[in-house]
Parts: structure tokens; C-alpha cells; sequence
């Protein structure tokens, strides 16, 4: 479980990453969205140890 939240956190974060950086004004809210996921699942990861 530990390494497929691992895996889920990379993707939202580098997916937030690519989105900011390529296509910023077009995916605005998707971006942020990403990034909200990407938090939501660190501190379940924290929460859960």
C-alpha cells in the first residue's frame, strides 16, 4: 500500500509540475486540483504510519 501511495504522489506532483510549467493559463484549476490530490495523499501517507 505504502509504495503504490508513493508511486500516486510522484505522478500528481510531476503531473502539477509539467501543467504549471507548460501549459499554466490553459489547466489552471486542473493544476491545482493535481496539487490538492498530491497533499491529500501525503498526509494520509503521514497519518497512516
Amino acid at each position: 500500500m505504502r509504495g503504490i501511495l508513493n508511486i500516486i504522489i510522484i505522478v500528481l506532483i510531476v503531473g502539477w509540475l509539467l501543467g504549471y510549467i507548460g501549459f499554466g493559463a490553459v489547466v489552471g484549476n486542473l493544476i491545482h486540483l493535481l496539487l490538492v490530490c498530491a497533499v491529500i495523499a501525503i498526509i494520509l501517507r503521514l497519518v497512516s504510519k
